[in-house]
């Protein structure tokens, strides 16, 4: 309670305001990456103790709502893809040729097998819609303040961890996520292992998802281009383009 304090006071605010600075802070490290609009093409490494692959993934995103993960490689794996527009998600299979809808509630689950999940993927925001925020340190990273907050899910939200735990600097880098499961046991960290400047702007170009009981199973997605506020049509985030890709 004294820290607590001491950090209220550190931040000369009230509690309440401090849970919605909190809150601010995660949504403008979300709206930083995303942006208006971005496009990215990124290799996502699945590593486990007998085998490992890469899938090399583009991805479109506009606003909060619309983001559109495109598998271009390996080829047996090319033309999968994942569509989430406003609450809703879809995957493509061009093996089967069908649409299947996603629920909300399983944003969380792995994506592809890896250890990132959908909601990762697709940068989706279901952290500021079903959790609650508050800042539980401040300390510096290269120069720049770095908080750390708890994010505790509402009783209700449709989501399997019991906390999360994100570091974001000032300036609105992610470096550090950690996943908790109900009974408060660390589950998985992702950490940023490089920052670059890439389409106008630093940003997180490795990030690496480590899972804490299985040293040996881990993900890294290496971002290789990245462009933002684009003019990106309204109908790339259409169940149409998803399976018929035309742009």
């Amino acid at each position: 309670m004294k820290n607590i304090i001491s950090l209220l006071i550190i931040l000369n605010i009230t509690p309440a305001f401090a849970d919605q600075q909190a809150r601010k802070i995660v949504q403008d490290a979300i709206d930083y990456w995303r942006d208006q609009s971005s496009y990215s093409v990124v290799d996502m490494t699945i590593h486990r103790r007998s085998w490992q692959r890469t899938i090399s993934l583009k991805v479109w995103t506009k606003g909060q709502k619309n983001s559109l993960v495109r598998v271009i490689a390996p080829k047996k794996d090319k033309g999968n893809a994942n569509l989430v527009k406003k609450n809703n998600m879809w995957s493509f299979s061009p093996k089967i040729n069908r649409l299947i809808r996603i629920p909300s509630s399983m944003m969380n689950q792995a994506w592809m097998g890896s250890d990132f999940s959908n909601n990762d993927v697709a940068k989706a925001d279901n952290i500021l819609k079903y959790y609650k925020h508050k800042i539980i340190a401040i300390s510096s990273h290269q120069g720049k303040q770095l908080f750390t907050i708890e994010s505790i899910p509402y009783y209700y939200a449709p989501v399997v961890w019991g906390k999360e735990i994100l570091k974001i600097r000032a300036d609105h880098i992610l470096l550090e996520h950690s996943f908790y499961d109900q009974d408060n046991q660390l589950v998985k960290t992702m950490m940023t292992k490089n920052l670059q400047h890439m389409g106008g702007k630093l940003i997180a170009t490795r990030q690496h998802m480590q899972k804490a009981d299985k040293p040996y199973e881990w993900t890294e997605i290496v971002v290789k281009q990245a462009r933002f506020k684009l003019n990106i049509p309204k109908r790339m985030f259409t169940l149409s383009n998803l399976r018929n890709p035309r742009y």
